[in-house]
């Protein structure tokens, strides 16, 4: 099997897969020259990884203020996790939604569009022009962004996603100005969807099931049992005023919490954010 960077256009003609080790992007255009904008895609996403994976021993570590890093990307992550210097978290909570904004970056630097989105796992950089949106439904429900709201990312997680969660959420998506800072939101607030010491949720060390892992041995959820109708409440509650706080202070725009059926929502105080 090949680790060179692979891309090709999906039977469907209109949308192109590019693939590197753990990045699997999905990439339409729209309104554009989709042809010329693949191929500067394709070209950012050659050297993408590599450049990522220099600065993975920073970036697997939790910042501080003389914290610096030379991959644009990993430029992102940094940037993205600053603003929760009073949480434990890493870049590494921000890499998908930093790898689909910094791809779109590309793209939208050489060649104008109606409408592009990068997704990458489900975490979303997206690009609208005035007529055009873009919505997320899955397990927490629906996200709908216009070309007039200042969102232009969106990202899920969760303890059943891709990635390992220390919370207990289904599923949380978030809505921000960018798909970096709605992947460390989404991350954080469904960390916080949780019940504590509860017997039904079996948790292990994080190094125990990727020794790499950055969360080292903090304890990631394996499986969540039965819980009743109070404590799926209170454990959303939890999650829910975390997004609150986050909507408040204008790092998320929208928030989607999804747990045993249940949901809750988030908008920000303001209402939908409008561009200018």
């Amino acid at each position: 099997m090949s680790t060179d960077p692979q891309a090709h256009i999906l039977p469907d003609g209109r949308r192109l897969h590019l693939n590197h080790g753990p990045i699997d992007l999905i990439i339409e255009v729209l309104g554009g020259d989709a042809t010329a904008c693949y191929a500067t895609a394709q070209a950012r996403f050659q050297t993408l990884l590599s450049g990522l994976v220099a600065e993975l021993p920073i970036l697997r570590r939790p910042i501080d203020p003389g914290t610096r890093v030379k991959d644009p990307v990993a430029r992102r992550m940094v940037q993205a996790v600053r603003p929760y210097d009073d949480t434990f978290v890493t870049p590494m909570a921000a890499v998908a939604g930093s790898v689909a904004d910094e791809v779109l970056a590309a793209i939208l630097a050489r060649h104008p569009a109606e409408k592009i989105y990068v997704n990458n796992g489900g975490d979303v950089a997206f690009h609208l022009e005035s007529g055009q949106d873009i919505s997320a439904e899955g397990p927490a429900g629906a996200i709908r962004i216009t070309a007039e709201d200042t969102s232009r990312g969106l990202a899920t997680s969760g303890w059943r996603g891709r990635s390992h969660s220390l919370g207990i959420a289904d599923a949380v998506t978030v809505a921000a100005r960018t798909a970096a800072a709605a992947d460390v939101a989404a991350t954080l607030i469904a960390n916080a969807v949780d019940l504590p010491d509860h017997p039904a949720i079996r948790r292990v060390p994080a190094r125990a099931l990727n020794p790499d892992s950055d969360l080292g041995d903090r304890l990631v959820t394996t499986d969540v049992g039965a819980l009743d109708t109070a404590e799926i409440i209170a454990a959303l509650a939890r999650g829910q005023a975390l997004a609150d706080s986050l909507c408040a202070r204008g790092l998320i725009h929208q928030a989607v919490l999804c747990l045993a059926g249940r949901t809750a929502h988030v908008t920000h105080p303001q209402g939908a954010l409008k561009n200018a």
